[in-house]
């Protein structure tokens, strides 16, 4: 076997203009330095070869239609399309009900105005992408963690020449995943097969990324803009609801049918919400803007910042109201028939106890995604002005509880996962070159940052649902309540922690 790396552009959508493969080929080891669609690829034998062989090349990149934005630059964008400066995108409804024209000049002590701006994300996988090739003619062998193993048939066949039943996949477990191996292009896939096409004769190549390949070339969960324009009634319930959306598509290109209307994965959480169903007028747009830099489902998926605007939200409009943000919810899911999310709310504040532990501010979210919902009591404190998170009480209503101890397993994965993201994840761009390389830019959270969370389930004889992801979106703004319940300093943008802190 042999072991290839691939030099990529360092923006996204740039291409090989030349390159010289003098001092490569000169590397002990390296067997052979040709150019593939995504880059230059140095294939060896052994890994340290193929590195240093990378290393020795002299790449001239073509980035005529690169992406040389930096994140600063994106975000401004996607502001002139919320403020209607640039009309050249177009805005597509998913919810709309009553009389949405009065809330646009909508004035006075009884309309909140919010926003929100969520970062790119990356799926920081413990395990960088990696594949085994061979080819042999119209035969192809993968070993890999797929994650979309139809789609790497599909994607490779095409490659080679071949059907797709010709290509065997072997799969294997990954180090972590999160949605990064199911991508439509099967993008590291593809550059493995590409390059074991070109050694050929059925010689298998195993391609490496490093770590700085892998957070430096995608995918990443989008960047998020949210403005809501919510108007009471004389009970403090919302009477009307504007909210405005921009982001990129992460289904754009898909090849399976979406079906009718926009991209849900943006506004999954929002459409669907107890808190809307519940209000008389509504208006809920989207809008997606064309970035050069490529996105993905990310764990979760667009409950990442769906739960967090819609959570946050309500206790802030609580707040507006002077009442009890859980008493709030409570009414508002009783007006929207809302059975399940009133279970749950209950389950974890009956579990949570009357008070928190002393030292320690509760914050209260409730979400609903892959068909289960829940809820989680959190409670926090403020270290030098840094969140940290202690007990994590979590009631989650799944259906038919197959595997009570598996559920709860991800439930403080799941947990960890999202509260990780929210207090340090971000990924920036800096003329179109992403900034961050490894884990010393992109923290994740650390073992004796990870909350103590108990797992607690609604018995139910619905049919099973998701437990994998559920649990991620919800630590999000119940951590950002209980900072709002402390200080009443509400969060309007992730993370809550710079990377460095």
């Amino acid at each position: 076997m042999l072991t290839a790396m691939v030099a990529h552009a360092p923006r996204f959508g740039g291409k090989v203009k030349s390159f010289d493969a003098g001092e490569a080929k000169k590397v002990a080891g390296v067997v052979d330095v040709f150019e593939i669609p995504t880059g230059v690829a140095v294939v060896a034998q052994n890994t340290y070869a193929a590195r240093m062989g990378r290393e020795a090349l002299k790449v001239e990149w073509d980035e005529e239609k690169a992406e040389k934005r930096g994140s600063p630059a994106i975000i401004q964008g996607y502001r002139d399309v919320l403020s209607g400066k640039d009309a050249s995108v177009k805005w597509e409804p998913f919810d709309q009900r009553g009389d949405a024209a009065a809330l646009e000049t909508a004035k006075g002590a009884d309309v909140v105005e919010l926003s929100y701006e969520f970062p790119y994300l990356a799926h920081a996988t413990m395990e960088p992408m990696n594949c085994v090739a061979a080819v042999d003619g119209n035969k192809v062998k993968l070993t890999f963690g797929s994650q979309g193993p139809t789609l790497d048939q599909l994607n490779v066949a095409k490659v080679v020449g071949c059907l797709p039943g010709s290509v065997e996949i072997e799969t294997l477990f990954a180090g972590g995943s999160f949605g990064r191996r199911a991508t439509f292009q099967s993008d590291y896939a593809v550059e493995c097969v590409h390059i074991a096409k070109k050694v050929g004769k059925g010689r298998p190549v195993k391609l490496v990324w490093t770590r700085e390949d892998d957070m430096q070339s995608g995918y990443f969960r989008p960047i998020v803009l949210h403005a809501l324009k919510v108007k009471l009634d004389k009970d403090g319930l919302p009477a009307a609801w504007r909210h405005r959306i921009v982001t990129q598509s992460i289904m754009k290109g898909a090849p399976m049918p979406m079906g009718k209307g926009p991209d849900s994965s943006a506004f999954e959480g929002i459409n669907d919400s107890p808190y809307l169903k519940a209000t008389p007028v509504v208006d809920a747009q989207v809008a997606f803007p064309d970035v050069g830099v490529p996105v993905l489902w990310w764990r979760s998926v667009g409950a990442t910042h769906t739960a967090f605007v819609m959570e946050h939200t309500i206790d802030q409009l609580a707040a507006k109201a002077g009442k009890d943000p859980v008493a709030y919810r409570q009414a508002l899911y009783t007006k929207a028939g809302a059975d399940r999310h009133l279970a749950v709310l209950n389950l974890a504040m009956e579990k949570a106890g009357l008070k928190a532990t002393a030292g320690w501010t509760r914050g209260v979210a409730v979400h609903e995604s892959f068909g289960s919902v829940v809820a989680q009591v959190a409670e926090v404190k403020l270290e030098n002005g840094v969140p940290r998170v202690g007990r994590v009480v979590t009631a989650i209503d799944c259906g038919v509880a197959i595997s009570p101890d598996q559920i709860a397993a991800q439930m403080e994965g799941g947990t960890c996962y999202g509260l990780s993201a929210a207090l340090f994840g971000e990924v920036t761009l800096t003329d179109g070159k992403v900034d961050q390389t490894n884990f010393d830019g992109y923290r994740v959270l650390r073992i004796n940052e990870a909350p103590a969370v108990e797992t607690h389930i609604v018995p139910s004889g619905n049919r099973p649902s998701g437990v994998g992801e559920p649990g991620t979106p919800v630590i999000a703004p119940a951590v950002a309540n209980a900072i709002f319940a402390l200080n009443k300093t509400a969060t309007s943008r992730l993370p809550l922690v710079s990377a460095q802190a």
